[in-house]
């Protein structure tokens, strides 16, 4: 099973940048998506209705915002689009697929760069994730956290980590989120397999960092322990094109 989650910076854009013919190449049997920025009545028929996908869409109230979507081979047992706080789930950030071996949380986890209010806006979306995801954990359920976390986790991570130590993004307390969401018991699946830093997953377009790939790895899929055994392969598709971020992705075997 092949799962791919990929921050497009506009499901929109994308569009008209090759994203169907990226789904058609790869051929995900589940395809996460964030930031689309669009209401789905904003989308063409394409995009809403991939051939041979259940398609399930989370918009922010405020239009043009944020935003996530859910492109799966497998229709889901249920979908959920969000922890049930209401002022965490008004943007649209959260789509939960819940399949029989395990729930599969597609997200875009907030950016905490423009203000005190936003970081602790993200630090509190943090950590209501932690605690709806340890509770499947408790419940026997096997989860899959993916999307962008909009968070670096070691210095490997990111290309400049001393000049950003006091940056939203490679702020210890955020850090330490992502050293307390392994600890309830997931893993980086990334890491499981490539323990070097250079490997990135966004990078600042305005100043042409892709192509010195001076960037950030802030795009993830974390395992619980539970399925950990059944990751195949986990690998960043930085040759792939269309967003400032490029997409991930995570195989699972049968």
């Amino acid at each position: 099973m092949k799962l791919v989650s990929w921050n497009v910076n506009g499901l929109r854009a994308v569009e008209k940048k090759g994203f169907l013919d990226f789904v058609n190449e790869y051929q995900p049997d589940i395809l996460c998506v964030q930031e689309t920025k669009a209401h789905e009545d904003q989308l063409s028929s394409s995009i809403r209705h991939p051939k041979g996908y259940f398609s399930y869409f989370s918009s922010a109230e405020r239009k043009g915002y944020s935003g996530t979507a859910l492109y799966s081979r497998f229709e889901p047992e249920s979908i959920s689009y969000g922890f049930g706080v209401p002022e965490l789930d008004s943007e649209g950030r959260i789509i939960i697929a819940e399949y029989s071996d395990f729930n599969l949380y597609d997200i875009y986890f907030p950016n905490g760069k423009m203000s005190k209010e936003r970081l602790q806006f993200k630090m509190d979306f943090y950590e209501e994730c932690l605690r709806h995801a340890v509770s499947d954990l408790d419940s026997g359920k096997n989860v899959i956290i993916c999307g962008d976390v909009n968070t670096a986790h070691k210095e490997i991570d990111l290309a400049r980590p001393k000049e950003n130590s006091k940056v939203s993004g490679f702020l210890e307390i955020e850090r330490k989120w992502i050293d307390r969401l392994l600890d309830a018991g997931f893993k980086d699946s990334f890491r499981m397999f490539t323990s070097e830093g250079g490997y990135y997953s966004w990078w600042d377009l305005k100043s042409g960092a892709r192509e010195r790939n001076v960037g950030w790895r802030i795009d993830y899929f974390f395992v619980s322990d539970g399925i950990s055994g059944r990751v195949k392969s986990a690998s960043i598709l930085s040759q792939v094109e269309g967003s400032d971020h490029c997409p991930v992705e995570l195989e699972l075997k049968s």
